[in-house]
């Protein structure tokens, strides 16, 4: 006789999918973004153009493009809210954080002076690249693509735009149909935030209310940014999807020279110059690839300097950076450190348009290449996008503007590689100063481990708690 019980079993836990999703580490989620991404990219491009759907009544995306732009607009859109107020405190909080160092005016001028050295070697590459392949003379791009792109950038109004229209460096336009839009200059919050930072510094004791606000406001704004970041396997697909989607593979295929330029040239950095110089210096190469790849990889996907400033920042940290150091570095770094946006890509994009327009470049041309690379750097502010740069470029040379559109359709895909070796270099810049101004922690840049975004972001919970106790600890009683 069978004298088990009759009792219903248990029922089975259920199984929450979106649970299940976020155990998945950070880093497959992008791998799976990116793939996913590119997989809706082909079968919108696949399903094609809806007749009547154009704002003209032409041809309009379909359902899935039209999706994927949102989506991925969408989450550029939340970096770029969160940008104004990230350079301000941050550049405030890290000139403040000066008062901590003996030698600060050693450093600072030190840490520009390697962002120029690396910058110096990344646009000769780019030049050497470009004087070689010719880029300009092997492409299938349609001159009917040319066209002068409405963000443009010039000497004289890169000066101008150093004065700030406004404390908050915001700027209006009003539209054809009387709206109005609000835009910011970051190059104009950059340099409010300086001279404020500065003015800190010499106020002394009596700006310490002024600076606990700051750096709790940082830390706001910080995480509000690390909620914005765990969304980039979406935004992922959004971004990648609608690249695929709007441009297919023939503009890749029209541009396939000078896109494979750009990257053997980012390459060439990234894996050659960056080791020599960590090697030359008496670095251990594969201690600082482990340590910063959660930023070059966050750097790929978000496609912003600026937006993976605090993961940059952590992770040079993380190498046996001081944080007195790194948190000035960093933020200065993620505004005018920009080896793949300044330095490279326009370089290879001036020799692109000067070849397709048939001009003759000579020396004189070469070397204001490199000039506007190591001088202008702070006119791409860290955002997405290299056209200012681009078109800084391009007026210096005297080359049409309108040589920008010709390279528009593929620039999602360049800027991902672009940012990745931005923010590569802007932590590899902090690591060599501190070690040559022997205030790096040795024993903890030897033993960097490659981890996780996850406890990449307790380690910022951390340091931030830290912060907090050392303010308190300097409030007069």
């Amino acid at each position: 006789m069978n004298t088990s019980s009759s009792a219903p079993a248990a029922p089975a836990p259920s199984r929450n999918p979106l649970r299940a999703l976020a155990r998945i580490p950070f880093g497959w989620q992008v791998l799976i973004g990116l793939a996913l991404g590119v997989a809706l990219g082909l079968v919108a491009a696949s399903i094609g153009p809806v007749p009547g759907a154009g704002e003209d009544g032409g041809d309009g995306p379909n359902w899935l493009t039209t999706t994927l732009q949102t989506i991925g607009g969408t989450f550029v859109t939340l970096l770029k809210a969160l940008v104004p107020p990230l350079i301000f405190l941050a550049i405030v909080t890290s000139i403040a954080n000066l008062r901590q160092v003996t030698n600060a005016a050693r450093l600072a001028w030190k840490t520009l002076l390697w962002f120029a050295i690396t910058s110096l070697i990344a646009v000769v590459i780019g030049i050497g690249l470009g004087a070689v392949t010719g880029p300009g003379h092997r492409t299938g791009v349609d001159a009917s693509a040319a066209q002068a792109s409405s963000t443009q950038g010039g000497w004289l109004d890169f000066l101008t735009g150093l004065v700030p229209a406004n404390f908050l460096g915001i700027t209006g336009s009003a539209g054809d149909d009387g709206s109005v839009s609000l835009s910011f200059n970051a190059l104009q919050i950059l340099v409010i935030s300086i001279a404020v930072g500065i003015a800190v510094l010499s106020i002394g004791e009596k700006a310490e209310p002024f600076l606990r606000f700051t750096s709790s406001a940082l830390e706001i704004v910080q995480k509000l940014l690390w909620w914005v970041i765990r969304l980039a396997p979406i935004g992922t697909v959004g971004l990648l999807g609608n690249a695929v989607a709007s441009y297919g593979w023939d503009a890749i295929g029209q541009l396939g020279v000078f896109v494979a330029d750009v990257y053997i040239g980012m390459l060439l950095v990234l894996l050659v110059v960056y080791p020599v110089l960590l090697k030359a210096n008496g670095l251990s190469i594969g201690s600082f690839f482990r340590g910063v790849w959660p930023a070059t990889s966050l750097g790929f996907v978000s496609r912003s300097s600026l937006g993976t400033m605090p993961m940059t920042q952590t992770v040079t940290e993380r190498m046996g950076v001081p944080r007195h150091y790194a948190s000035f570095a960093v933020p200065l770094g993620a505004t005018t450190k920009m080896d793949g946006c300044a330095a490279i890509y326009p370089a290879l994009a001036a020799i692109f348009v000067a070849n397709f327009y048939g001009v003759q470049l000579g020396i004189t041309d070469y070397l204001l290449i490199v000039l506007v690379s190591v001088l202008g750097s702070a006119a791409t502010a860290g955002m997405t996008g290299a056209t200012v740069m681009l078109t800084l470029t391009l007026s210096t040379l005297g080359l049409p503007l309108e040589g920008v559109g010709l390279l528009l359709a593929i620039d999602p895909i360049l800027d991902m590689g672009r940012t990745a070796l931005n923010v590569t270099g802007q932590s590899l810049v902090p690591v060599i100063v501190a070690k040559r101004e022997k205030i790096l922690d040795r024993a903890r840049y030897d033993a960097t481990r490659r981890t996780s975004f996850s406890a990449i972001q307790e380690e910022q919970e951390a340091a931030r708690a830290e912060a907090r106790e050392d303010s308190a600890e300097r409030v007069p009683a």
